[in-house]
């Protein structure tokens, strides 16, 4: 009974809370009911649909056929086979990563998993296993949770896939990726990523997506999938919520 009358009691003191600050759109601050962006924002959304490059996700500006990869798939191939993102890295997204991020606002992951989960259809029909990138144990512990690890459970309700939290992890601290050169980014996260003895069994011979929030080079993606590679997974697919899209270069 006692139990009962404190759950209603913090039902209603939420509600009240609610009431009384409510929810603002992690853009442009105003009050929102839902999701929270407001219409405004959500309008301004670039999302990334087809044509793109076949491997690397990338949107071309006209549709070269089908099959079609970008001049930076062929001159740089990556570890991993194929990357989707859902939305272009811009000022919006750049607003929900930061809410999820660092601002707690893990009420975002619902909607930003959703979004994932449609960009990546067909990575997720062909995948055993979700695996998020992890944290280093000690920025873990400063932020109380992975954004990735939450936007893979909500991708993984989704589309009805077991996620594995700890089958790769991050052995050493790196330094942020942001102003960092192509070179650097990828000299920063060399061999910082390995998968635990004690978990290879769970991954050996499996088809694995890996989730992040952001791509940008793809240094720290590549990075995990030449890791899980090495643990012997099947192959490697690689989701993230946005990426950044370099307009001033032209992607064929």
């Amino acid at each position: 009974m006692v139990s009962r009358l404190r759950l209603i009691w913090r039902r209603a003191a939420g509600a009240a809370l609610d009431l009384a600050l409510p929810t603002l759109c992690v853009a442009c601050r105003e009050p929102v009911a839902g999701d929270g962006l407001c219409a405004a924002c959500w309008a301004q959304l670039s999302f990334i649909a087809p044509p793109y490059c076949d491997k690397l996700g990338i949107p071309f500006v006209y549709d070269p056929g089908p099959g079609m990869l970008s001049m930076q798939a062929i001159a740089d191939p990556p570890a991993y086979a194929r990357s989707r993102a859902a939305v272009r890295y811009d000022e919006i997204a750049k607003a929900l990563v930061h809410g999820l991020k660092f601002h707690d606002r893990t009420d975002l992951a619902p909607t930003m998993g959703r979004w994932m989960a449609h960009a990546g259809q067909k990575l997720l029909a062909d995948a055993d296993l979700l695996v998020p990138v992890p944290l280093h144990w000690r920025r873990g512990f400063s932020r109380r949770y992975n954004q990735s690890g939450v936007l893979a459970q909500m991708i993984g309700r989704q589309a009805g896939l077991p996620v594995a939290v700890e089958a790769l992890q991050r052995v050493r601290p790196t330094a942020h990726q942001v102003g960092l050169s192509r070179s650097e980014r990828a000299a920063n996260v060399q061999g910082a990523f390995k998968v635990p003895k004690h978990r290879k069994a769970e991954i050996q011979g499996r088809r694995i997506v890996l989730i992040d929030d952001v791509l940008t080079s793809g240094a720290t993606v590549d990075a995990c999938a030449r890791a899980l590679l090495r643990a012997r997974v099947a192959s490697v697919d690689v989701l993230v919520f946005a990426r950044v899209v370099d307009t001033l270069k032209s992607p064929i």
